[in-house]
């Protein structure tokens, strides 16, 4: 799995109940024509990071073709290389 571009957003918590700051990512994905996930629009992961202390995660991700989310599920390699991608990237957002 190939990182083409991205975009990252912090998320705000309007209620200030929860511990923790949630990142948005858009991980423009590049993917093979051969791949079941392939789509002539491209392909991008919405992912939901999270991150309190030591404590790093990926919350939810979807993959998206233009408007339409896709039924997809990352492997355990590839959900390693996204965490530590988002681990590398979040301090880029703009903070709240």
């Amino acid at each position: 799995m190939e990182i083409t571009s991205y975009s990252v957003e912090q998320l705000k918590d309007p209620t200030g109940i929860l511990l923790g700051e949630r990142f948005e990512f858009f991980l423009d994905i590049a993917v093979d024509e051969d791949d079941e996930l392939y789509s002539e629009n491209g392909v991008q992961l919405r992912v939901l990071f999270y991150g309190h202390d030591d404590d790093y995660r990926i919350l939810n991700y979807h993959f998206l073709a233009g408007d339409k989310i896709l039924d997809f599920a990352l492997e355990e390699d590839e959900e390693q290389l996204i965490t530590k991608f988002c681990m590398d990237h979040y301090i880029e957002a703009e903070q709240i």
